[in-house]
């Protein structure tokens, strides 16, 4: 029989804000143990981006994914989480008082006193446009995700899409590449209007091109990508010589296993309560992008907030018979286990 990890909360998702929980967690004394289907801690952040700029963290003007990430773990690391990575979580087992017991594909079995399912987007891929010939070149110029920036360095970089992602990939690959092109479908970004204004500036400064109300036709090449083809605004075709196309139309979330739990469900988000981020099942939350309120803003510096309420109302299912005191960092410090 497997032996079951025991804790006071089973975090489902290793990503920013599932970390920031074990920090919010510990403070209240409650322990924490991250189950991940991917194999290292950070989510999107490490598995997607890890070398991409985030502006919106207070007190960073500007910080790396990655960095971010470690700047997490080092926070949490007096309160000593517990980790199950590469392993994806399968099921869900409620107990006669209440706990739950939560199951991996691989046999994991943690049992906890309440659920935080921080999983981001779910499971999650990424959206593919419909070009012709795109997945004869997957991993031979078409790259979904920038992982390591250096592999674009002094090449002829095409990416695709209006987001955050595409602007913010955009001003960074023009300080790497030797070409840099940005095309989009419409004469407007989605994405932060100040990543917008940067990209124009590269774009009027000749640091760039940009191609507006254009789309993505087909790509060509021999063994590895040389040309996209593209449909102008005036309905030409464009052929532009390129080492590597990046599309960047967001991703497609995949609830998995936890649509089943009986829990409420919009848009593949989970409902939650913004009293406290609980959901319709007790002793489930949610928190991060993985859940859906009135007014939701996916961003990372929301799901901190998110989890800091969360951890005060789990902390009566931990322990019934003591009333909670909140005490401010600043006075008391942080104090482990």
């Amino acid at each position: 029989m497997t032996e079951q990890i025991k804790t006071d909360i089973c975090i489902i998702g290793a990503g920013p804000v599932g970390l920031f929980t074990v920090f919010e967690a510990g403070l209240l004394k409650l322990r924490c143990h991250l189950i991940d289907a991917l194999p290292q801690v950070g989510g999107q952040l490490s598995e997607i981006y890890p070398h991409k700029p985030i502006y919106d963290i207070p007190g960073y003007p500007a910080i790396n994914a990655q960095e971010l990430v470690e700047n997490l773990l080092e926070q949490i690391a007096p309160f000593k989480p517990g980790f199950t990575l590469g392993e994806r979580v399968e099921g869900l087992e409620k107990q006669t008082d209440g706990s739950y017991l939560v199951s991996g594909h691989d046999g994991t079995v943690i049992h906890a006193a309440v659920v935080a399912i921080a999983g981001g987007l779910g499971s999650f891929e990424p959206r593919k446009p419909e070009v012709k010939n795109l997945e004869l070149f997957e991993g031979k110029g078409v790259n979904y995700m920038v992982k390591d920036p250096e592999l674009f360095r002094g090449k002829r970089i095409v990416l695709a899409g209006g987001g955050d992602s595409a602007l913010d990939w955009t001003v960074f690959l023009s300080e790497v590449a030797s070409k840099v092109t940005l095309i989009h479908r419409s004469d407007s970004f989605r994405g932060a209007p100040d990543s917008a204004e940067k990209v124009f500036e590269l774009a009027s400064s000749g640091k760039i091109d940009l191609l507006l109300k254009s789309n993505l036709l087909s790509i060509e090449g021999n063994d590895h990508l040389q040309y996209v083809n593209v449909q102008g605004s005036d309905q030409s075709l464009i052929k532009l010589e390129a080492d590597y196309l990046i599309p960047l139309f967001g991703l497609s979330p995949k609830l998995g296993p936890i649509a089943d739990w009986g829990l409420a469900i919009e848009k593949s988000a989970v409902v939650v309560n913004t009293v406290d981020y609980s959901t319709n099942v007790e002793r489930i939350y949610a928190v991060g992008d993985i859940n859906s309120y009135p007014g939701k803003l996916k961003l990372i510096l929301c799901g901190f907030h998110e989890a800091a309420l969360m951890v005060q109302s789990a902390f009566k299912y931990v322990y019934p018979d003591q009333k909670l005191s909140f005490k401010y960092t600043t006075v008391n410090g942080v104090n482990a286990f």
